[in-house]
C-alpha cells in the first residue's frame, strides 16, 4: 500500500513485480554511475588548465567513448527482455478470471466456475467502515488463491479502461471488442489495491481494484459462499 511521501515502489506481492524492482535498483545504478562520471569529466575539464593532445587526438579514446556506451546498452536491454518475456508467459493458469471495464465499475467472471460473477463498485465515503481506504475500497474484492498462477481476461464494455495493480506488476488496457491477457502469481496474502489507468470519463477517479489473495481452502470457501449467494 502506497503511503504519503513515498520515494520508492510498493512492497512487491509478486515475483514479476520483485523482478522488475531489481531491475530498476540495476538500470538506476548504471545511471548514476554514468551521470557521476560524466560530472566528474565536466568538472575536470572546466577547472583544469592542462592540455594533453594524446587526449585531444586519440583514437583509442574514440574507441573506448564508442564502445562503452554500447556495452552499457546490453547491460540493460538482457534483464529488460527477460522480464518482458516473464511478463507474457502464461503455463497452465490454475484460475482464469474475467474482468470488464463498465463506466464506472469493475465486472468479474470466474470462468472456471459454473456461476460465480459480481460488480465491483467503490465505497461510498461515507459508508466506509474503521481501517478502509478512502476512494479505494470496493464493495466485492477480487479473490484469488495464494501461490496459484491467475490469468486475467481484460476487455471494457464501452470506452478505454486500463486494469493495473502496482504491487503486482500487473498492468493491461481494457478496449471495446479486444480481449486482452496478462498473468500474475501473489507471493503471499494480503489485499492489494490498483485503479483504473486510462482516463476514462468523469468518474475516472472512482473505480478501484482491489484482489485479495488467500490460502486455497479459504478461496475454496470464498467460491461456495458466493455461488451460493447468487441469485
Amino acid at each position: 500500500m502506497a503511503h504519503p511521501m513515498q520515494l520508492g515502489f510498493q512492497d512487491a506481492a509478486s515475483p514479476v513485480m520483485e523482478e522488475l524492482l531489481h531491475f530498476h535498483d540495476h538500470a538506476l545504478m548504471i545511471v548514476f554511475l554514468i551521470s557521476t562520471a560524466v560530472l566528474y569529466i565536466i568538472v575536470v575539464t572546466v577547472t583544469t588548465k592542462l592540455t594533453d593532445k594524446y587526449v585531444l587526438d586519440a583514437q583509442e579514446i574514440e574507441m573506448v567513448w564508442t564502445i562503452m556506451p554500447a556495452v552499457v546498452l546490453i547491460l540493460i536491454a538482457l534483464p529488460s527482455l527477460r522480464i518482458l518475456y516473464l511478463m507474457d508467459e502464461i503455463n497452465d493458469p490454475h484460475l482464469t478470471i474475467k474482468a470488464i471495464g463498465h463506466q464506472w465499475y469493475w465486472s468479474y467472471e470466474y470462468t472456471d466456475f459454473t456461476d460465480l460473477e459480481f460488480d465491483s463498485y467503490m465505497v461510498p465515503t461515507q459508508d466506509l467502515s474503521n481501517g478502509q481506504f478512502r476512494l479505494l475500497e470496493t464493495d466485492h474484492r477480487m479473490v484469488v488463491p495464494m501461490d496459484s498462477p491467475v490469468r486475467v481476461l481484460i476487455t471494457a464494455e464501452d470506452v478505454l479502461h486500463s486494469w493495473a495493480v502496482p504491487s503486482l506488476g500487473i498492468k493491461m488496457d481494457a478496449v471495446p471488442g479486444r480481449l486482452n491477457q496478462a498473468t500474475f502469481m501473489t507471493s503471499r496474502p494480503g489485499v492489494f489495491y490498483g485503479q483504473c489507468s486510462e482516463i476514462c470519463g468523469a468518474n475516472h477517479s472512482f473505480m478501484p481494484i482491489v484482489v485479495e489473495s488467500v490460502p486455497l481452502l479459504h478461496f475454496e470457501d470464498w467460491s461456495l459462499s458466493m455461488i451460493d449467494a447468487s441469485p
